[in-house]
């Protein structure tokens, strides 16, 4: 949800943003910008559309200095335009920002009534002139935004400069995630730590109200008072070139390919087999306060909620445990029934969703023990919760979500295991089971990448459609939910995911030879059921793509196209069926033409509401 890149240094400001918005672009690209001190004065570029567009713009006519700030938006208030692109300007001062100003109109107002003039039709702008106005006050930049930000109600994250105080650049920060970095010649800001890998892996997260006063020598924070505060600082372990696309055609078919790996990584370390264990030693609660809780909570947003989802039934079956899974966007809006026996855990790949952030600190203040399923290191989820069980993924730059929502289902199934042992509601024996199955997991998806060319095949026959079912029963119901989400995300085709024995109550009345229905088939106690399901939507003439376990002989019978998953617990299956559902999706968008990674309206990482 809009990318930042700050500099202060000695270099040449321009390539340095640039260059961290083109890793940042993931964020926000209906338009971007850069502000950059020239001598005594600010100067100002922005371009609509993609960072191309700046890029060929600074390239014409460029922009020298040692001190400046850059965007990269995705539209909230105000459309895609030059004028509502950032930086925003107030007389001599100038910033970026990301979030949303709740309470904009009235300030607005206020400021008109003031004598100030609004070039632009977003909330961003009035944060710039509250800032003008306290300057020409006799307050100083940082005290300045601090009287700012005092008067605002909502999210921000926050980059300024200002004529009045050349070298220096303020960031702040407010329910939206800010980082800064230090090196001997020069400081950095960003909203996140991909856009400053390339020149420091020494960072430190603002935390939620804290102000920096960033100059080339040093990086003082602050509370929103005032007062000096310390904040750890972190050792960014990541390899730069996993930003990269290592020779793939977009980032998210080299992120469908990173998931043997990135499964692997998940469980690395993790598990004991002689005790048939799962380790989390940062999980933060112990094997008594375990056996204590009496229900579980599972809130998250998209793809995330569909992992929570899945990860619902694991607990229940492997743990015998009551879970709810929620939505974080409605949990948060109502009074739910959380208390001091209660587990809440969050699932977040940025560690930065606006609304699932909200739903932990509520939680939290019901008495409830939080956890979090986080990827990114550092990030304000992982920070607030009491324990976290990280997914070490590495960036993940597409903006539909691929290897962080498998990681998320491993990370899940360690959770369940290592539930159940410490409950006692499962032997050691057992524990080795699900291990022996799950460190199985990398070769089954490597085995399924490996036949990407009969999805290829699949893709190429319905890539037309314009409708799409995805039918799925019992721990796959999520997973037609998540199939669906994907196509639809990255294609732009409208599609379902309905749970299979729900089709007669509905979705049937849609069901034609113009309407292809994906079946989810594992060879479960539901099989015999879910054949059923498919036997009507042939008798309607729909185009049926079945997903099964290898060796099932008779759904291929009947289907219009079959694909085989490799035959292994019912419980595991989730992710063997995940992959060739995002080779679909991956291959019916590249057939249509679709931006693959940079999906029209969507953001990596919702930081607002």
């Amino acid at each position: 949800m809009c990318g930042i890149v700050g500099y202060v240094g000695t270099q040449d400001a321009v390539p340095i943003l640039v260059g961290g918005l083109a890793k940042l672009e993931y964020r926000g690209y209906d338009s971007s910008g850069v502000a950059v001190m020239q001598g005594e004065k600010i100067a100002i570029r922005r371009s609509v559309g993609k960072l191309v567009n700046l890029q060929q713009s600074l390239k014409e006519k460029e922009l020298k200095g040692t001190v400046g700030i850059g965007h990269t938006r995705w539209a909230t208030h105000g459309k895609p335009s030059e004028q509502n692109a950032h930086p925003h300007r107030s007389k001599g001062c100038v910033l970026v920002h990301n979030g949303i100003i709740e309470n904009y109109q009235p300030l607005k107002h206020e400021l008109e009534k003031d004598g100030y003039q609004f070039q632009s039709e977003t909330d961003t702008e009035v944060v710039a002139h509250l800032i003008d106005k306290y300057l020409n006050k006799g307050q100083g930049l940082a005290e300045a935004v601090r009287s700012a930000t005092k008067e605002v109600r909502g999210s921000y994250a926050l980059a300024v400069v200002s004529e009045r105080e050349p070298g220096t650049l303020i960031a702040a920060r407010s329910g939206c995630p800010l980082v800064v970095g230090k090196t001997k010649q020069a400081s950095y800001v960003a909203s996140d730590v991909m856009a400053m890998l390339a020149h420091t892996r020494d960072v430190t997260y603002l935390e939620e109200g804290d102000l920096a006063v960033v100059t080339q020598d040093r990086v003082q924070l602050m509370d929103i008072e005032g007062h000096a505060v310390s904040r750890k600082s972190t050792r960014i372990t990541w390899d730069a070139s996993a930003v990269e696309k290592g020779g793939h055609p977009h980032f998210m078919m080299k992120e469908i390919h990173e998931q043997p790996q990135t499964i692997l990584d998940t469980m690395r370390g993790r598990y004991s087999y002689e005790a048939g264990e799962a380790d989390l030693p940062d999980i933060g609660l112990t094997p008594k306060e375990f056996a204590a809780v009496e229900r579980i909570w599972i809130v998250a947003c998209g793809t995330s909620w569909h992992a929570g989802l899945v990860g619902k039934y694991l607990l229940e079956e492997m743990a015998r445990i009551p879970v709810h899974v929620d939505i974080a966007s409605e949990f948060r809006y109502r009074n739910p029934l959380v208390g001091k026996h209660d587990l809440f855990v969050s699932i977040s790949q940025s560690g930065e969703t606006a609304d699932t952030l909200a739903a932990a600190r509520e939680a939290k203040e019901k008495g409830a023990r939080a956890i979090s399923i986080v990827n990114v290191v550092g990030s304000t989820l992982a920070r607030e919760s009491d324990g976290v069980l990280y997914t070490h993924c590495g960036p993940e730059i597409g903006v539909a979500s691929t290897k962080a929502f498998t990681a998320q289902l491993t990370a899940l199934y360690l959770l369940a295991l290592h539930v159940a042992r410490v409950r006692g509601v499962m032997k050691d024996v057992d524990g080795k089971a699900w291990l022996d199955r799950l460190v199985r997991l990398p070769a089954f998806v490597e085995h399924i990448l490996g036949r990407e060319a009969e999805i290829v095949a699949i893709a190429k026959r319905y890539y037309k459609k314009r409708n799409f079912l995805f039918l799925g029963r019992g721990i796959n119901y999520p997973i037609a939910l998540e199939g669906s989400l994907k196509l639809k995300e990255i294609s732009y085709i409208h599609a379902e995911g309905y749970a299979a024995g729900e089709m007669k109550h509905g979705p049937i009345a849609l069901i034609d030879k113009d309407m292809p229905v994906v079946v989810l088939a594992p060879r479960d106690r539901l099989y015999e059921k879910t054949v059923s399901n498919l036997m009507e939507v042939k008798a309607r003439r729909a185009p049926v793509i079945a997903f099964v376990a290898e060796g099932e002989r008779e759904l291929g019978k009947v289907a219009d196209a079959v694909f085989t998953v490799p035959d292994t617990h019912p419980l595991i299956s989730p992710i063997l069926f995940t992959i060739p559902l995002q080779l679909l999706a991956y291959h019916i968008a590249v057939l249509r033409g679709a931006d693959v990674d940079q999906p029209r309206n969507l953001a990596k990482s919702v930081t607002v509401e």
